[in-house]
């Protein structure tokens, strides 16, 4: 370096500071980094209906790098939702979960998810616990009777349970 550099330098310490803090802030926010080795778990409650329990009415084990339990509910009203209990997979931060058709999970299967036909119920909501997703009324699940997990971003399947009458 120059001397005039190491003059400037010297003599503008404080304000290459007082900018270069709020930038690292800025940086680690939008990054996060922490997050690829901390795992949170949720533990969401079975969605609660006053005019009775829900009923249970299909069942599936995920198998793949994902573990734990799926469960469909039918409220009393009608509606249904999906649960995931004792839900453990890698942590993955662009991980979704959605129905599909078994034949076409059991040939994508290691391959790209993108020639499954299905529907998108949301991102995943954490790595680790119990989770609960409503199921629109178009759902028809005699028809897509299997549940993905899988990486938006690069289209592969970390998980897939098949869905069983219960």
């Amino acid at each position: 370096m120059t001397s005039n550099a190491i003059t400037w330098l010297s003599r503008h310490k404080r304000l290459l500071i007082a900018v270069s803090i709020p930038v690292l802030v800025a940086l680690w926010w939008a990054f996060r980094p922490e997050k690829l080795w901390i795992n949170q778990r949720v533990n969401e409650a079975a969605p609660f209906d006053t005019s009775g329990d829900p009923e249970p009415i299909f069942t599936g084990q995920f198998d793949g790098k994902a573990g734990g339990r799926i469960t469909v509910f039918k409220k009393p009203n009608g509606q249904e939702y999906l649960r995931l209990k004792d839900l453990t997979i890698s942590g993955d931060a662009d991980a979704h979960v959605e129905l599909a058709k078994s034949g076409e999970v059991s040939q994508a299967q290691g391959a790209a998810k993108a020639g499954i036909d299905g529907i998108d119920l949301g991102s995943l909501k954490t790595d680790q616990g119990d989770q609960n997703y409503d199921l629109p009324a178009a759902a028809d699940l005699t028809k897509y009777d299997a549940v993905v997990i899988y990486n938006k971003r690069t289209s592969a399947i970390l998980g897939s349970a098949r869905l069983e009458a219960f």
